[in-house]
């Protein structure tokens, strides 16, 4: 108990934010890859599909967790965030449908309509991340109507596939060699700017958006308290460039740039769920207020206990089954 209030919201909650938190960062790094496409040559364009071939369907699963979650544990809000989104959701839907469909077909047509797939599997992960962005920044502000909003949601379905583009040439620095590894520290040279600037915009616009944001992070004492978060944001980030400078980053220090941006995403995940909590919709509706009853979240509790091991555990095995450079592209 939390005082008077049940602590079971507030383990679904963590337990909503570390799913949607691991699936932006896995997800993130092959929807990255995508958008990176049209940049390689045709020889690299296999390898590149190759470095994301075993994870991005798995990947997808920890969206579905994170969703599954909301509407079995919230379901006062999930009729709320799900009507809010219907638009954007489809739209993301149907680019996950898109590159789905290129990532099969864009090697067995006609090596005429190779560019036309490829091509496909570029759009389709633009699409997604846009729409994923446009959905972020639609529910921090609770989906306020109003030209400011629509600024802020716009701003961040801008800044979200700028962190994919990052993950993705990082993840691509860790499974390539030679030239295509180079091409790889370029565009995470090139990401990079866009990721600090979305970062910093969105920093600046969150508590412009939103009083309660405003009020929590700069009243005296907590701001004091709450410095760690930007500054470790801000540290982790100017590690990460400063490592893709280092000769070494293309041989033992490759997962490091990776790891960097990994933590950089959760210090600002942290920020985040300060800023939100213990709203489930930002002043409308508190995860008490959403929340099943206590009988029931238990219930649910006992099948995620048993679910979230086995999805972890086969998400280790598979990234430690094909771990090592990405191999020539082969379709069973």
């Amino acid at each position: 108990m939390i005082g008077e209030q049940s602590i079971l919201p507030v383990i679904f909650m963590c337990l909503m934010g570390l799913a949607l938190l691991v699936y932006v960062t896995l997800d993130g790094f092959d929807l990255g890859v995508g958008m990176l496409l049209p940049f390689g040559s045709e020889q690299e364009k296999d390898r590149m599909v190759a470095a994301i071939g075993p994870f991005w369907d798995a990947n997808e699963t920890w969206l579905v967790l994170g969703v599954g979650l909301l509407l079995i544990a919230f379901p006062k809000a999930h009729g709320i965030v799900l009507t809010s989104l219907y638009l954007p959701v489809t739209i993301m839907l149907l680019g996950l449908v898109l590159r789905g469909v290129a990532f099969d077909f864009r090697v067995k047509v006609h090596a005429d309509n190779k560019q036309r797939w490829n091509r496909a599997f570029f759009a389709g992960s633009l699409i997604a991340s846009v729409a994923q962005g446009w959905m972020l920044g639609s529910y921090i502000t609770g989906f306020q109507q109003g030209w400011i909003y629509t600024a802020f949601s716009l701003l961040i379905a801008l800044a979200l596939p700028a962190a994919y583009l990052m993950l993705g040439a990082c993840w691509l620095i860790i499974k390539s060699e030679n030239e295509l590894q180079q091409r790889a520290i370029r565009w995470a040279k090139w990401a990079w700017p866009l990721l600090v600037l979305g970062i910093f915009l969105i920093s600046i616009a969150t508590p412009l958006a939103s009083a309660t944001v405003a009020e929590r992070w700069f009243r005296m004492p907590e701001f004091l308290s709450l410095l760690p978060i930007p500054l470790m944001t801000i540290a982790t980030l100017i590690a990460a460039r400063v490592i893709l400078n280092s000769s070494r980053v293309k041989h033992k220090l490759r997962h490091l740039p990776f790891a960097l941006i990994a933590i950089a995403m959760l210090w600002s995940a942290f920020g985040l769920a300060y800023s939100i909590f213990p709203y489930v919709i930002m002043d409308q509706m508190t995860i008490w207020q959403a929340a099943s009853a206590d009988d029931s979240l238990v219930f649910i509790l006992w099948g995620t206990a048993i679910t979230l091991p086995m999805i972890i555990g086969y998400t280790i095995f598979s990234y430690r089954v094909f771990t090592g450079k990405a191999q020539e592209l082969q379709y069973g």
